[in-house]
């Protein structure tokens, strides 16, 4: 298995609580770009062990992560993709995954600010599934090898510009700068007991707002990958945010607000942590 991470623009290994440049770890420069890195995944898995007998760049306690993935070409978001989510949303399941994009320019770390540019901005955790591999057609039973792993992310979503008009601007209301937290690692799909059965929550100043399993998921990763690769290539550093539990605060009647602290985790992946401060909302037109 590996933990990929992004140390100041570096891509690293986290092992046991150290990082290991991942460039000179290999002894290949290139590798220190972290969408190299993500292309290169199958080579990662030596590396990753090597860094037993390795000596350790430093401790990961006290480093400030980048995304681990900070230039995707492109950004898949999946809309109601949980039962109880389409439910308290007030719709009926979908018979295709409602599929946006969100811009890759939002896409951030761990525990940066996350910018609250209106009174309705709200959370939407979620596994996040990143490409590999350069893949058109994939089929289902395959897709899994598409992946080069799993990370968590929050599609923060401003409803006030999401339902502006109609119809409704799903991809500029989760495009904001900061509203694609990601992280902490990419890892890969080998670490997990089971991939398609991942356990997520979402915590909003301390109070438990979302809590899901993606075994619950209506339409499942590989069949995420195959459905997107039918109709568009997908290439090594997309991501695919897949959905999000019920607990949304739409449905709350509640919305993020500066000083709020948005927590975040998944089993085996780790935790976001976001300061909500304040932003800049759209232009009046």
């Amino acid at each position: 298995m590996f933990r990929l991470i992004n140390v100041d623009g570096h891509a690293a290994l986290e092992v046991d609580g150290h990082y290991f440049d991942l460039a000179a770890l290999s002894g290949d420069p290139t590798l220190a770009d972290p969408m190299v890195a993500v292309e290169r995944h199958a080579e990662l898995h030596e590396l990753s062990a090597g860094c037993a007998s390795a000596i350790a760049s430093g401790q990961l306690a006290g480093v400030t992560l980048g995304a681990p993935v900070p230039a995707p070409r492109q950004v898949f978001g999946i809309g109601l993709n949980y039962a109880e989510h389409a439910a308290e949303s007030g719709r009926s399941l979908p018979e295709a995954p409602l599929t946006f994009t969100k811009f890759p320019s939002c896409i951030t770390g761990p525990t940066t600010d996350l910018p609250i540019t209106g009174p309705m901005v709200d959370w939407e955790v979620e596994i996040v599934a990143v490409i590999g591999t350069e893949v058109s057609h994939v089929a289902v039973a395959e897709a899994w090898g598409a992946v080069a792993g799993l990370t968590l992310g929050q599609d923060i979503s401003d409803r006030g510009v999401q339902f502006s008009d109609s119809p409704p601007q799903f991809s500029l209301g989760k495009s904001f700068a900061g509203f694609g937290p990601t992280g902490p690692a990419l890892v890969s799909v080998d670490a997990f007991d089971d991939p398609d059965d991942i356990g997520l929550w979402c915590d909003v100043s301390g109070e438990r707002m979302q809590e899901g399993r993606t075994s619950d998921l209506i339409f499942s990763v590989p069949t995420l990958v195959a459905y997107l690769s039918s109709i568009c290539t997908l290439y090594p550093g997309d991501l695919i945010f897949t959905g999000t539990p019920s607990g949304v605060g739409l449905a709350r009647g509640r919305f993020l607000a500066p000083q709020d602290e948005l927590r975040s985790g998944a089993d085996v992946i780790g935790e976001l942590r976001n300061q909500c401060v304040e932003g800049v909302g759209p232009l009046s037109v």
